[in-house]
Parts: C-alpha cells; sequence; structure tokens
C-alpha cells in the first residue's frame, strides 16, 4: 500500500515551487490533494498536471482569511471525504534592513505566515481530533533559527511557527494529531535564482554539502512527516539544510 493511500491532505501555496513538489508527492503515493493559492489559474493547472479533480482540486484561498480556510478545509471533506494531512507552506518576502522596513511590510508577511499557520493548524486540527488522526506540516525556515539580515519580518514569522508548532504539539497529542515543521535552508527556486550572485555565493559558502537543495528534497521531508513513517513524532522541527548552521 502506498504511504498516503485513502488519504486526503490539503496544501496551501500549492501551485508552484515546493508547494507543489509536495502536492506530487502526495499524489505519487495515493493521496488526494486540495491546493489552496491566491492564484486560482495557477492552482487549477497544478490541479490538472497531479491527475485532474478525481485526484487534485484547486481552491482560490488567502490564508489570512477564516473564512477561505473554511472552504479550503471543506472541499477536502466534502469533496474528498476526509481531512488527512495539512501542509502549512504558504509565504511571502519582503525583505528590507529594520530601517527601512515599512510597518505594512512587517504585518503583512507576520499575518501570512504567522497568522496564516495558524489559522491552518487550528482548524485542521478541530477536524482531525474528530477522526482522532491526523497530520500537520508546517514550513518554517533556517531563517526562523538564525535570523538573517534584511529579514526581520520573515524571521520573527518563521521563528514564531516553530513556536506555534510545539504548542500546537502538545495541546493536540492525545486526540491522536501530529503536528511537526520543516525549516528548508537555501532550495534552488526561481526566487531564489534571481538573487545577486554575490548574495548567491555567500550563502552557498556556508553550505557544508556544496550545494543547493531541491524542491523534491523538501517534499521528500514532508511526506515522511504527513505518512505513518512518523508516527512516533511530534513537535519536531526538521532542518533541510545540507549543514548551513548546523
Amino acid at each position: 500500500m502506498s504511504l498516503l493511500e485513502n488519504r486526503t491532505a490539503v496544501i496551501t501555496g500549492g501551485a508552484q515551487g515546493i508547494g507543489f513538489a509536495i502536492a506530487q508527492s502526495f499524489v505519487e503515493q495515493g493521496a488526494k490533494v486540495v491546493i489552496g493559492d491566491l492564484d486560482l489559474d495557477a492552482a487549477t493547472a497544478a490541479a490538472e498536471k497531479l491527475g485532474g479533480r478525481d485526484v487534485a482540486r484547486a481552491v482560490k484561498a488567502n490564508v489570512v482569511e477564516s473564512a477561505d480556510w473554511d472552504t479550503l478545509l471543506a472541499e477536502a471533506v466534502d469533496g474528498f471525504g476526509s481531512l488527512d494531512v495539512v501542509v502549512n507552506n504558504a509565504g511571502i518576502t519582503r525583505d528590507a534592513t529594520m530601517r527601512t522596513m515599512t510597518e505594512e511590510d512587517f504585518d503583512l508577511v507576520i499575518s501570512v505566515h504567522l497568522k496564516g499557520t495558524w489559522h491552518g493548524t487550528r482548524k485542521a486540527s478541530a477536524i482531525m481530533r474528530e477522526a482522532k488522526r491526523g497530520a500537520i506540516v508546517n514550513i518554517s525556515s533556517l531563517s526562523g533559527k538564525v535570523g538573517m539580515v534584511g529579514q526581520a519580518n520573515y524571521s520573527a514569522a518563521k521563528a514564531g511557527i516553530v513556536g506555534l508548532t510545539k504548542a500546537a504539539a502538545k495541546e493536540m497529542a492525545h486526540h491522536g494529531v501530529r503536528v511537526n515543521a520543516i525549516q528548508p535552508g537555501l532550495i534552488r527556486s526561481a526566487m531564489t535564482e534571481a538573487m545577486p550572485q554575490k548574495a548567491w555565493d555567500q550563502k552557498m559558502s556556508e553550505i557544508p554539502m556544496g550545494r543547493p537543495g531541491e524542491v523534491d528534497e523538501i517534499a521528500s521531508v514532508a511526506l515522511f512527516l504527513a505518512s505513518d513513517m512518523s508516527s512516533y513524532m511530534t513537535g519536531t522541527v526538521l532542518e533541510v539544510t545540507g549543514g548551513r548552521f548546523m
């Protein structure tokens, strides 16, 4: 039997990048998936790539909005019959030094990452506790461990996700719901490859394995945490960084 046979997963920010790679790995292991994304056209295209409505569905969702979460989770329960896994992956960046960062950009990044993950964790666990099982995977970042120059907002939000994950894990453990987090390091994507060469080289010099990670390498860890392979793990934060900042 495949690792996620007869299970339904909701993945935010699932139209591209890490989120889509996670969705793809879940489908390959037997799951049905619901992709939540601000860009409905991109989410719909992603769902089609994964096999269409029998396997994957797209929902326009702003993770900051409570009502959007209700719609997103209902698509899993009503459309596929259960809610077994939620991956809180959606995120944005608004990088600037503290001196130049606007209050609006601070609030926005905190809201999307931290409040969005809180909504997803809270609402998903309320459904999962009724079934006495479920797995929630929150995507943090190495920035939440060490802090990055020009990312006070992002680093604070990603550190907050770690605290939220641990608190939620303690609250939900006796209900059979596991909550874990992943902290990716430098992962090859359109966004990271667009950074200045000097910045890229600096980050590469900090990685003992001498290379960036690939989105599939985050997806495989998400699959592990979503499946019964990690059945005795909760409140755990897994670093996927090539050894950067051990």
